[in-house]
């Protein structure tokens, strides 16, 4: 087992280091420029595409733009506008009661704590690693479709699904410092070369000769 997560962990920093070179300047790309609004987008990005939620989310905070405003908005109000990124009422109700939690518990501010965050109305595992990593600037592992669908074609996880374990088994062999960036990258290119077709666009991955799936 521990021969296993050594090679596991050798093959993970030569992802790391060819996927830095590909992609130098990979950062989020939900738009945001306060931490509350990354909040919001994230929520939104759930079952939508990222390019969908930076339109729409314009027009949220041209109406509602600070977390005191969307604090006290209606939902139905708030349904309307976000309703294009697919899930509009959950959405809406969540964005709410996020926003009116971080007004009346933390003075308008994202809390620095991730069990906390958890506990923040829509904030999954995901948001809450994406809010630590993106924002403060912590370790962080964020498991969206892009993520777990590479790893595993990779080979640095095995056959996992759940987003949790594969964040779990990531955690044992991706340096803490490198975890954040790492997940934007196979963003980058799981939209680009890895893709989710039957046949993703292996003669031109810079990870093609490591590649469990090719191999």
């Amino acid at each position: 087992m521990e021969a296993e997560v050594r090679e596991k962990q050798e093959l993970a920093l030569e992802v790391i280091a060819r996927l830095k070179k590909e992609y130098p300047d990979a950062g989020c790309t939900l738009d945001y420029d306060q931490a509350w609004k990354l909040l919001v987008s994230v929520r939104l990005a759930a079952q939508c595409t990222d390019a969908r939620v930076n339109v729409v989310v314009e027009g949220l905070y041209e109406k509602y733009p600070s977390v005191e405003a969307l604090a006290e908005a209606d939902v139905d109000d708030i349904e309307a506008i976000v309703r294009p990124c697919g899930l509009g009422k959950s959405k809406a109700r969540d964005i709410n009661g996020c926003m009116k939690m971080l007004r009346d518990e933390y003075g308008g501010k994202i809390p620095e704590d991730f069990q906390a965050l958890l506990k923040l109305p829509g904030v999954g595992r995901k948001s809450a690693n994406l809010i630590m990593g993106d924002v403060f600037g912590k370790p962080a592992i964020v498991t969206d479709t892009h993520c777990i669908r590479l790893v595993n074609r990779i080979g640095l996880v095995d056959g996992i699904k759940d987003p949790k374990k594969v964040e779990m088994e990531l955690w044992k062999i991706i340096p803490p410092e490198e975890g954040s960036d790492f997940c934007h990258r196979l963003v980058y290119h799981g939209r680009d070369v890895c893709t989710a077709r039957t046949k993703p666009y292996c003669d031109r991955c810079c990870l093609a000769d490591i590649c469990q799936k090719r191999i």
